[in-house]
């Protein structure tokens, strides 16, 4: 006989990679702050290579809406200044000696407005990822209790079990787009 909640415990490493990636994903949105992980991973083209910026270069941040970038070859300067311009990161390096410095302007109301919509997005699209694990987990589940390898009891035991877990996740998910949304409306 199977265990309903050996088949729950599959869920929770499915949902975490899905958090995870969207905490990845909102770092990487610029809110009124400078973070190195606006810029690491532009894809620079040097030597007939694609590599990311971070393998390229030291990514610092001096200041609150300042990055600079320093190549640990200098040969690499105009290609990593091209891939920051063809990124579509409205991001304007400006080279000085052997560092690129980047200045980011103040958030306008229009460009808060359209983060906080990708913002929302970015939320429905994970809440969608995690129903979908949610969905996979509740079918083995009555497959199983149909095959009568799980018992009844168990089956609507591990439902709720179930949505449970995926309510705390989702509890997440809505803290971590939260979090961002104040930064974003913070000046």
């Amino acid at each position: 006989m199977t265990d309903y909640k050996t088949i729950i415990q599959k869920l929770k490493p499915e949902i975490e990679e899905r958090v995870n990636h969207l905490k990845e994903e909102m770092l990487r949105i610029r809110a009124d702050r400078a973070t190195p992980y606006l810029v690491e991973d532009i894809v620079v083209d040097c030597y007939n290579q694609k590599l990311p910026l971070k393998q390229l270069a030291a990514i610092s941040c001096p200041g609150q809406r300042q990055i600079t970038i320093q190549p640990w070859d200098k040969n690499y300067t105009k290609d990593i200044i091209s891939a920051i311009h063809k990124s579509g990161s409205d991001l304007n390096p400006i080279p000085e000696n052997d560092i690129i410095r980047i200045n980011l302007p103040p958030l306008t109301e229009e460009y808060r407005n359209a983060l906080l919509k990708t913002l929302s997005e970015k939320r429905e699209e994970t809440r969608v990822e995690i129903k979908r694990v949610r969905e996979k987990i509740l079918k083995e589940i009555q497959d199983k209790a149909k095959t009568g390898e799980i018992r009844e009891d168990d089956k609507f035991k591990g439902k709720d079990e179930l949505q449970k877990i995926v309510d705390e996740y989702n509890d997440e998910v809505d803290k971590i787009i939260e979090n961002k949304e104040k930064e974003v409306k913070t000046l």
